[in-house]
């Protein structure tokens, strides 16, 4: 090849970053043909495969990583050449650390979680991405794409990736509402639940498993009114009076000042889990050996 062609480049690496063309396209606005198109010019220019077929996504072959790594190189040295010419930029470079965050968990525990990354005594830059099943970003955390994956399940079993799960805590599950409605249901809990109006988790999380058994236990029927996946739509939800809504017990003040709700009650069975999982068995990056060392000894006590 006689040079390299940087917007080739980029719409691969936006697409490695994605995980999909699909993905990728709506991010640069541009059509996914347009995509494919610039990724395969790149592909021929190199004689090689930088892609494969990983079930519903896309998954890096070994030419990929090593393409992806120098793109992450290339790209932010520029971020970091705009931001040095803009007098931003501070005399030490910037840790990266790349969380993938899976969207079912609470926003107010990852918020908790990620702090300790920014007491580092040293410049971090944190990127997070949340827009994958805990499944897809196992499959770019072995392309070393994420330096953590944040779930809250451990690995699952079976999976062709080398990662280890390590168990930052856990906790039981509070039952907020707006005053209202808070008022309302209070009253007999948590008998009250049976038939009241209820914002659920959607059924790839943890917590809509452990509610469901526990209800089913009880034989309590709430009203459900939405299940959402989001967990920051299914607070605001919740925060206009659209239904009840359950969460991590030790965010309560958090929740409860973030969106003016109140605590109806607490169901101390149902249990949530959080994990930190990564391709280290015995963690090295200084961000995620903060984090955990704040999970365990200061957030789940």
């Amino acid at each position: 090849m006689d040079g390299l062609n940087y917007h080739h480049l980029r719409y691969f690496w936006a697409t490695a970053h994605a995980g999909s063309v699909t993905r990728a396209s709506e991010r640069l606005h541009i059509s996914q043909p347009a995509v494919s198109a610039q990724i395969r010019a790149l592909e021929q220019a190199f004689g090689e495969k930088l892609f494969r077929r990983s079930g519903r996504s896309l998954a890096l072959t070994e030419t990929g990583r090593v393409v992806y790594r120098y793109a992450e190189e290339i790209f932010g040295l520029g971020t970091e050449l705009v931001e040095t010419l803009k007098g931003r930029a501070g005399t030490r470079k910037p840790l990266r650390f790349v969380v993938g965050i899976a969207d079912v968990l609470p926003k107010t525990i990852v918020r908790r979680l990620l702090e300790p990354a920014f007491h580092l005594g040293m410049p971090v830059r944190l990127v997070c991405r949340e827009d994958r099943t805990v499944e897809e970003f196992l499959a770019v955390l072995a392309d070393h794409a994420v330096d953590l994956v944040l779930a809250d399940t451990p690995a699952p079993p079976g999976i062709p990736v080398k990662a280890f799960s390590h168990r930052l805590g856990e906790c039981g599950t509070s039952v907020f509402g707006a005053p209202v409605l808070a008022r309302r249901w209070r009253k007999g809990f948590p008998r009250s639940l049976g038939g009241a109006s209820f914002l659920m988790p959607g059924a790839r999380s943890a917590l809509r498993r452990a509610l469901d058994q526990w209800l089913q236990t009880e034989g309590i029927w709430p009203d459900v009114a939405a299940e959402v996946d989001d967990s920051a739509l299914l607070n605001a939800l919740g925060q206009d009076a659209k239904g009840l809504f359950a969460g991590p017990s030790v965010m309560e003040k958090d929740i409860c000042h973030q969106y003016g709700v109140q605590v109806v009650g607490r169901l101390q069975d149902v249990r949530q889990q959080f994990y930190a999982i990564s391709v280290e068995r015995r963690l090295k990056h200084p961000a995620v050996i903060a984090i955990s060392e704040a999970a365990r000894h200061e957030l789940f006590v």
